[in-house]
């Protein structure tokens, strides 16, 4: 079961963060990152979410890297769940990595093109974690009500929905604001996956690109619509990253982002 209730996602002085690295790349990297992220966070008071994926599932080409063991990649993820006393979310993709993932970690993600996978929602809501449900990119946030309610027909935990752009073409990807207080009407806390939404898809070399410069801007513009949180994807050396590093926010940089994203948060709040 969930040690994580209700009032964490929606507190009323702070919007949380979701943040780390795309997926686990060796045994020191995560912890380094999830060290500065509760630094940051603990001095700034926002309420932060380790979030990595122990194994990557959805990648283009056959010889992508998808991470360094099952075993070792969910370990590590409790690892800095005990040592930093925070909570941790990983992404799953089928019933049997919910049996496998939900005894390591706090929520569970269902990915944008996974959600309207009835077992699999099911399965999460089952173990009793809270479910994270990123919108698919060829959903309106008016149909991601049925996704909630697949969830909370087996589960009291809470159910959260992330935003992370609209697919309007094959190499672009489009955020759309109204969904954030549309989504909120289905009773879940929303947040903007930042970093996803300014992915640049199903390129030729079979490599994602993306628009890191405007990370600020989308952040700014969730926030303003009025999401409960921020996910954002952050690594030392995104040009080195071994996924989605063309959209990445560099580690170095999120502590001025979330200054302002919180001088921001303050003035509407």
């Amino acid at each position: 079961m969930t040690s994580i209730s209700n009032n964490f996602f929606n507190r009323q002085d702070s919007f949380f963060l979701i943040a780390g690295p795309c997926v686990i790349e060796d045994t020191e990297m995560p912890g380094m990152i999830a060290g500065k992220l509760k630094e940051i966070t603990d001095r700034l008071e926002i309420p932060f979410i380790f979030k990595a994926s122990y194994r990557k599932a959805n990648r283009s080409r056959i010889d992508s890297f998808t991470g360094i063991g099952d075993k070792k990649g969910l370990e590590i993820l409790k690892n800095i769940k005990e040592k930093y006393q925070i909570p941790v979310i990983t992404d799953v993709h089928s019933r049997e990595d919910v049996e496998l993932a939900a005894p390591y970690v706090d929520i569970l993600q269902i990915p944008a093109f996974l959600c309207r996978q009835t077992d699999l929602l099911l399965a999460a809501g089952r173990s009793g974690k809270v479910v994270n449900i990123k919108k698919g990119q060829f959903v309106s946030p008016q149909a991601m009500r049925y996704a909630v309610d697949k969830v909370r027909s087996v589960s009291d935990a809470p159910v959260l929905l992330t935003e992370r752009g609209t697919m309007f073409g094959y190499h672009d990807l489009v955020v759309d604001m109204r969904s954030i207080p549309w989504m909120k009407e289905h009773g879940t806390p929303v947040i903007m996956d930042v970093t996803h939404s300014l992915q640049q898809p199903n390129q030729s070399s079979g490599v994602s690109g993306g628009l890191p410069q405007l990370i600020e801007t989308i952040a700014k513009a969730a926030i303003a619509a009025g999401a409960n949180g921020i996910f954002i994807e952050t690594h030392p050396n995104p040009q080195n990253a071994k996924s989605d590093g063309a959209n990445m926010l560099k580690l170095d940089e999120i502590e001025p982002l979330l200054i302002k994203l919180q001088r921001l948060y303050n003035a509407l709040h």
